[in-house]
């Protein structure tokens, strides 16, 4: 009986797993043991103007957790931010969370990936007059093309969660434990735009790669990031978020196509770029009602789980942060 659990589980997650990208609306995936901690790595530099940085994270395939290398991702209209996607934890399961496109940065489970964000928001820039600003107190900047930076440590600090081990997911034994501020549940509640083609692309990409998956690398995957951008997908603002992303109250307009191409350059932990993905140790303590844990990741139990029907609305994750 065991055995044919096993392999019905195993036989919906290689069904789960060829499904093209474009069908992932309304599935969702669990697994019955913890991501891997995340690896730290060191940030390509932003090439050009109006590019939002997509961490890297651990999503699950056919062959087990693999590693999504972090890309620079055109926002897809003046004033989009990136929320990351990230892993949960609901009724004994581990229950991915899918990144999305908005006005605001919503709720990523506290779970501090670095580069601004530190599991609180984002503090790697700002939208000024539908031009993005990036702090290069996070941000790695090629200051020869791109003159919008600034730097302002105080924010990094507000935002940050404390994550030690780098744990990789939120709720559940040895997670993070972050609940939702009132500023992160109202951006839940806006309108939102998935991730685009390309960032599927690239998602897709990562998963057919062996050198990926955790089983192989061992937890450490050699391609952390990509240096050159994803290419572009521009999208009319979503009709909540008009004057609402951009900071001064400009109203969002959808951006010119970029000239990014997209290929990606294979990056690895030993680039030179100075911004690194290290969590955040601050001392300062952050501004919200946390309780940050650095208990170990428990034991795996081997069975991964899908479902076509969505999570609660409303989950109930815990942060820590990482730099």
């Amino acid at each position: 009986m065991r055995l044919f659990r096993s392999a019905r589980w195993l036989v919906l997650a290689l069904l789960i797993s060829l499904l093209p990208a474009s069908s992932y609306a309304g599935i969702f995936i669990s697994v019955g043991f913890a991501p891997p901690v995340l690896p730290v790595y060191v940030q390509p530099p932003c090439p050009q103007p109006n590019l939002m940085w997509m961490p890297g994270y651990w999503h699950y395939g056919p062959f087990g957790y693999y590693w999504v290398p972090g890309a620079w991702v055109p926002a897809p209209y003046a004033g989009a931010l990136w929320t990351p996607g990230y892993w949960g934890w609901s009724s004994g399961m581990y229950v991915f969370h899918d990144g999305y496109w908005g006005a605001h940065i919503g709720y990523y489970g506290g779970v501090n990936y670095g580069f601004g964000y530190g599991g609180i928001g984002f503090a790697g820039g700002e939208w000024r007059g539908g031009v993005f600003a990036y702090n290069t107190a996070v941000i790695n900047v090629n200051t020869t093309i791109i003159h919008t930076t600034y730097i302002n440590r105080t924010i990094v600090e507000q935002g940050t969660v404390a994550n030690p081990n780098h744990t990789a997911f939120s709720g559940g034994p040895g997670g993070i434990h972050h609940d939702p501020t009132p500023q992160e549940t109202a951006a839940m509640h806006e309108t939102h735009l998935p991730p685009t083609k390309f960032q599927q692309q690239h998602i897709e990409t990562a998963k057919a790669d062996k050198t990926a998956y955790a089983k192989n690398n061992g937890g450490h995957p050699s391609n952390v990031a990509v240096a050159k951008p994803l290419a572009a997908e521009t999208h009319p603002a979503p009709a909540a978020a008009h004057g609402a992303a951009s900071s001064g109250g400009d109203r969002p307009k959808a951006l010119p196509p970029s000239k990014a191409e997209p290929g990606a350059e294979r990056g690895t932990n030993a680039s030179k770029p100075p911004v690194r993905s290290e969590t955040e140790h601050n001392t300062t303590a952050p501004k919200t009602n946390m309780a940050p844990r650095t208990n170990t990741a428990p034991k795996p139990s081997p069975a991964p789980k899908s479902s076509s029907k969505p999570p609660a609305n409303k989950p109930k994750p815990e942060g820590h942060e990482k730099q």
